[in-house]
């Protein structure tokens, strides 16, 4: 799972090339799990028209001279193709009849473990009189991801005035996303004790897994697409044919293969062409909004659609409310902008209703063939509380997978979202409706008691108050989980608030 940052807040999604194909995904409990059976991903439209004419011919750059033996450190994550560099880079020494010497070292996962791998080629194989390349004694630092390279078992190779890096800056979340979805990448830090290791002259960053994906349609040609880019740059000691050769008796994905090379290659010639092509075939993303009246504009708009006009007018006024005591109200970093945000994001309960209307509005299936194409069919995996089992182990619902007729059902059942809260709500009668209803009459009644406040030196209390709820994320048992982790951090709020000095409490965020 990856992070993605939308307007509603951030969210997880699946990046497909690193699935591990257990599917144990589909049993997080979530409904927006859906299994997409046949088919494959589609390739960007445009991504290789007329690239003849945007591209100048490319050069043959001067390979390394091999008076001795060049060392490559090549580095990445498990189950993304770090091992296959390697092994194209000594094939093609093979194939030139020059000497070559591997070693990789692995992690405890076979997927998204650390790796880190030394690849040796010399003029013949008498001159590789070690595997393992020494300190300070890499010619190239090929970083494929960019938190394995900013180790100590990879920056321990590298030395000033010798090693040249090549690496990866995409943001590829690590453990931390999973035990705190709020986690932040330390991007800026990496890079920098990378380029502090090797010097700013000899570094050169990319975001290979973006260009990738936008150019070929799969993220998992970023590593190819690496080598290419430090090929074109004259640091690998072998030629284009032999690699080329490699990728074809390797014998997967050859076409794809050899197209990510030869991308990273126009890249490293004419990175500005390439960057613009790529910006051209991403999808567009709309900046968040920041002032308080457009967000209560848009947040009313889906209120409209989740429910009427009558709930979205029940949040306006809320929000005025607070906006007409809020004397920062005109700034970004406000409690009326966390207000905004965090009264919405209670009152549109993701109930059955609202996951069926989300399906059904056409959204989801565009989605879905902008992102797969050929004959594919969907299964939903769901846990409908009225319907699921509970496991008795833990007590948990247990979710089951549902045919493509589950659209229609889904169409239905979202017409019949003018029952909700009504005495035919059938789904609202379930404890776990009712406590989210509950939630948010707890979140008006601390509104009110924030109010008197805001003009005072308690601003920075009330603030991080408004914001709770965002951390209140998750369905079913998840949600509750996080429910009472939060109600340890807004008993201590409450405390300072009303000069009360307390124990701090630390919360993990367990969704």
């Amino acid at each position: 799972m990856i992070p993605k940052e939308t307007e509603l807040g951030r969210k997880r999604q699946i990046d497909q090339s690193s699935c591990n194909k257990d599917y144990s995904c589909a049993n997080g409990f979530c409904p927006s799990f859906v299994s997409v059976i046949g088919g494959k991903l589609r390739k960007p439209d445009g991504a290789g028209a007329d690239v003849d004419t945007l591209f100048d011919p490319l050069p043959e750059p001067v390979l390394p001279s091999l008076d001795k033996p060049w060392n490559t450190v090549v580095t990445g994550v498990g189950g993304t193709g770090v091992l296959t560099i390697t092994a194209l880079v000594a094939m093609a020494a093979h194939i030139e009849g020059k000497g070559c010497a591997t070693m990789n070292q692995t992690g405890l996962a076979q997927k998204f473990g650390a790796v880190v791998s030394h690849v040796r080629v010399s003029a013949s194989q008498d001159e590789i009189k070690a595997v393992r390349i020494p300190a300070g004694e890499a010619d190239l630092l090929l970083g494929c991801d960019l938190v394995v390279t900013s180790t100590y078992e990879a920056l321990g190779k590298v030395a000033q005035g010798r090693t040249h890096a090549v690496v990866n800056d995409a943001e590829v979340p690590t453990s931390a996303f999973i035990l705190d979805p709020d986690a932040r990448f330390p991007t800026a830090a990496m890079k920098a004790k990378v380029s502090d290791e090797a010097g700013d002259a000899a570094t050169f960053f990319i975001d290979s897994t973006r260009i990738a994906t936008q150019l070929l349609g799969d993220s998992i040609g970023s590593n190819l697409f690496l080598l290419g880019y430090a090929w074109q740059q004259g640091l690998v000691p072998v030629s284009a044919v032999a690699l080329e050769e490699a990728i074809e008796l390797n014998g997967v994905a050859v076409g794809f293969n050899k197209e990510a090379f030869l991308w990273g290659r126009r890249c490293a010639h004419q990175p500005e062409r390439v960057l613009e092509l790529v910006e051209k075939l991403a999808p567009e993303v709309p900046a968040r909004l920041q002032g308080v009246e457009e967000i209560v504009d848009d947040r009313v708009a889906r209120l409209t659609d989740y429910q009427d006009a009558a709930y979205a007018h029940q949040y306006r006024q809320r929000v005025e409310r607070v906006l007409a005591a809020d004397p920062r109200a005109g700034e970004a970093d406000s409690v009326s902008v966390a207000v905004a945000r965090n009264l919405y994001k209670l009152m549109a309960i993701k109930d059955e209703y609202e996951v069926a209307r989300l399906y059904s509005d056409g959204e989801f299936l565009r989605k879905l063939e902008r992102q797969f194409e050929g004959d594919y069919e969907l299964r939903f995996n769901l846990a409908p509380p009225l319907f699921s089992k509970r496991d008795p182990n833990t007590g948990h619902l247990v979710k089951q997978e549902f045919g493509p007729w589950m659209l229609r059902a889904f169409g239905l059942l979202a017409r019949l979202r003018f029952l909700r809260g009504s005495v035919l709500d059938v789904f609202g009668r379930t404890e776990e409706r009712r406590q989210e209803r509950a939630d948010i009459g707890d979140y008006l009644a601390l509104l009110e008691e924030l109010l008197p406040a805001l003009s005072g030196d308690k601003y920075a209390v009330a603030l991080e108050l408004a914001r709770l709820p965002g951390r209140l994320r998750g369905f079913g048992h998840v949600k509750d989980r996080n429910r009472e982790l939060l109600a340890l951090r807004r008993t201590e709020l409450l405390r300072q608030l009303h000069g009360d000095p307390a124990t701090p409490v630390t919360i993990v965020n367990a969704a």
